[in-house]
């Protein structure tokens, strides 16, 4: 009896066992998706042309994985070496993960790639992939140019997985076609045939399609007329699609790779698309694939996304995804307050110490980082922290990684003054406004290549306001396009009101705009005011123009370039200059560009730029003259302001000088490589450059005191 009961026991345990293990896929399936996944590339060269992954937790805020390094080598998965316009899908039995990508290497050329690349997994981290030529492996592809873009959708009547994607054949324009893969994954079983007929004859690429309220819906980016994306809506997946009228991104700049996920809380779609001319994404919202809501404000990413798609995971999926590709130190820089300068964050993984620069007026004694925390991370202690008397330990811990504990520093930093990459800054006293205006050259275009100026207003010197554009050349300028460098800014009272004349650099030239305020809109002369070298100098650049009105005489001058120092006396209508008046005069062989004069206690002071900007070493030095003209004198010892290692602030230079209305306080505006990835860079930190703002002192006998670059800047005036 008991040898019967036992066996009874055993064989119930082991039809309960049977049943759990094979009930666990249904199991799976089931979870809840509480999380997404991002699978993006980053742009056209090396590195970039790879699958990379960031995670969310509420579709809006993204972190990359691996440090938005790729997490699939290009080199071996693809026939080019490098991929692009990843899309992922979840499997019909809710546990296999399919992904499909261009083989492409876009320095090759825009019709150079014949081939996609298909992949599959069963954990998001290890994935299996067959290349597709499609020009060998159809027949009727001769002419084939390219091969762009495909998607997968599960094709529930057929019981298989159809991949799309646009191809363009000789003239033809890019068409959106269809086929079945195979039962693995590894091969299309069927041959491309259209699955789209524009009736404006358009070329179509980046097709999406999402199944809604029983229709299918593709979203596509169209060529020529209509420039955009459009949605077409059919009742069945491969045939019968009847395009909509009208556009649906809510941009004005030019976009493409539109990606639609359903939101896990059931409010609605994400439509999101790659704004690839202004290097961002944007995110819209939509409950009805029909009407779009601007949702930008809510989206935060630590990377910059090219064409990608966004897949809804589960909790153990996340999990899955941090052991492999997260560390206490992605953690700690999943920062999302504000208050964060969030470019000039310093993380030391060696010595394991992060730095957090706060914008002005950031309370210390209670400050929350807003860390990102994914299912199985912590930290300890918790938000918010007291960093008004130091650094804080804290103890950060990661599903599958060892905890590691970090010294946390906090404190308000003035520098960088503006947001963002600017350079080569002019500051002006508004008499007119009560305000100080800030005129920078936009910088972060490799080479140089900006093609606007803005402006920025304070009321003291701390809390900067975007004024927007002022002058952009491919608009508004007809004698130069490009090159949109070192303005300088003059108010003139004319008639009893007030003129701004803005001179500015552009293709190598200096030109000059007027207007009724400080902030614009300014019209251009019409001409380059300096387009030739002065008579005798034969190398350098006319760029780097300096406007001074000498309060002794009421005269303006203007000062300019690169390589020699040259002035001209303005003529009475600032727009012209007096050629008879133009005099080089290059105070020594440490000039290199960026002349600023101003006058104080009846002495000019004339500084200027030493070194290239992409050198670490570029820095200010002065001299010091009886009139606007010269001849300079240089005292012992005038490099007033150069790198500090120890802070990591490097290529100090290209400045301007104000001084506070009514006092003897005087400051000195310049531009630094970014703090801290600037150094790294290599020459491109010359074009990847901030603001900053410091005190600039004098001795008893009227020289400059060498001025120490800070992280702190200036504080509010009151």
């Amino acid at each position: 009896m008991n040898i019967k009961l036992n066996f009874y026991h055993h064989k119930l345990l082991l039809s309960c066992i049977v049943f759990v293990l094979a009930g666990w896929p249904a199991m799976a399936q089931k979870q809840k998706n509480s999380a997404y996944l991002f699978t993006y590339f980053t742009g056209n060269g090396g590195l970039e042309e790879s699958i990379r992954f960031a995670i969310s937790n509420d579709g809006y805020t993204y972190r990359a994985l691996n440090n938005d390094q790729p997490v699939i080598s290009s080199a071996a998965i693809s026939s080019t070496g490098g991929v692009r316009d990843p899309h992922i899908l979840r499997g019909a039995d809710g546990k296999t993960f399919y992904m499909v990508v261009t083989d492409m290497v876009a320095a090759k050329g825009w019709d150079s790639n014949r081939a996609m690349v298909l992949l599959k997994s069963t954990d998001l981290v290890n994935w299996t992939s067959s290349i597709i030529n499609i020009q060998k492996r159809f027949p009727g592809q001769e002419n084939l140019l390219r091969v762009w873009a495909p998607q997968t959708i599960y094709d529930q009547k057929a019981g298989k997985y159809m991949i799309y994607w646009s191809m363009k054949h000789g003239a033809e324009p890019d068409k959106i076609y269809w086929a079945y893969a195979n039962k693995d994954f590894t091969d299309l079983e069927t041959a491309p045939k259209q699955l789209f007929f524009s009736p404006t004859n358009g070329a179509c690429i980046d097709g999406d399609i999402i199944f809604d309220q029983g229709k299918y819906h593709l979203f596509f980016k169209t060529e020529g007329e209509g420039l955009g994306i459009r949605v077409a809506v059919s009742d069945q997946l491969k045939e019968g699609y009847v395009l909509r009228e009208g556009n649906v991104q809510q941009t004005k700049d030019p976009v493409e790779g539109a990606g639609v996920f359903k939101l896990n809380n059931g409010e609605g779609y994400i439509l999101m698309y790659d704004v690839y001319t202004k290097g961002r994404y944007q995110f819209t919202k939509t409950k009805d694939l029909k009407q779009f809501t601007v949702v930008d404000h809510e989206v935060n990413m630590n990377f910059h996304p090219r064409h990608g798609t966004v897949l809804p995971i589960t909790t153990q999926e996340v999990t899955a995804l941090l052991k492999k590709w997260y560390s206490p130190a992605n953690v700690l820089n999943s920062f999302r307050s504000a208050a964060i300068k969030k470019k000039n964050v310093v993380t030391d993984t060696v010595a394991s110490t992060l730095y957090l620069p706060l914008k002005q007026g950031t309370s210390l004694k209670s400050f929350d980082p807003g860390f990102l925390i994914f299912p199985g991370v912590e930290i300890s202690p918790k938000a918010p922290y007291d960093f008004s008397k130091g650094p804080l330990k804290l103890k950060v811990s990661v599903p599958g990684r060892k905890s590691a504990v970090y010294e946390v520093t906090a404190a308000v930093d003035g520098n960088p003054v503006l947001n963002g990459y600017y350079a080569d800054p002019e500051i002006l006293y508004s008499h007119k406004t009560g305000k100080y205006h800030l005129y920078p050259t936009t910088d972060g275009f490799t080479g140089w290549s900006g093609t606007y100026f803005k402006t920025f207003s304070s009321s003291d010197l701390a809390d900067w306001k975007d004024e927007g554009v002022i002058l952009d050349l491919p608009k508004e300028v007809s004698w130069a396009k490009k090159n949109a460098w070192a303005p300088t800014i003059a108010e003139k009272k004319v008639n009893g009101n007030y003129k701004y004349y803005y001179y500015f650099t552009a293709a190598q030239k200096i030109g000059v705009a007027v207007s009724d305020d400080p902030s614009g809109p300014f019209k251009d002369s019409g001409k380059a005011l300096i387009a030739e070298k002065p008579q005798g100098i034969k190398d350098g650049q006319e760029i780097d123009p300096d406007v001074f009105t000498d309060p002794e005489s009421g005269k303006s001058y203007l000062y300019w370039g690169n390589g020699y120092m040259a002035v001209a006396l303005l003529n009475e209508d600032m727009v012209s200059i007096d050629s008879s008046s133009v005099k080089v005069i290059t105070p020594d062989e440490t000039f290199r560009e960026g002349t600023e004069v101003f006058y104080r206690k009846g002495k000019y002071y004339f500084l200027w730029s030493q070194n290239d900007t992409r050198d670490a070493d570029y820095g200010v030095r002065y001299g010091i003259a009886d009139s606007p003209t010269g001849k300079i004198s240089k005292p012992e010892n005038n490099l007033i302001l150069s790198k500090d290692v120890k802070q990591q602030i490097y290529a100090t230079g290209h400045n301007s000088v104000i001084q506070i209305p009514g006092k003897d306080e005087w400051y000195i505006v310049y531009h630094r490589f970014s703090r801290p990835e600037g150094l790294g860079m290599g020459q491109s930190a010359g074009y990847h450059r901030e603001v900053c703002i410091d005190k600039l002192e004098f001795d008893a006998n009227g020289n400059i005191k060498v001025v120490q670059p800070t992280l702190k800047g200036v504080s509010l005036l009151k």
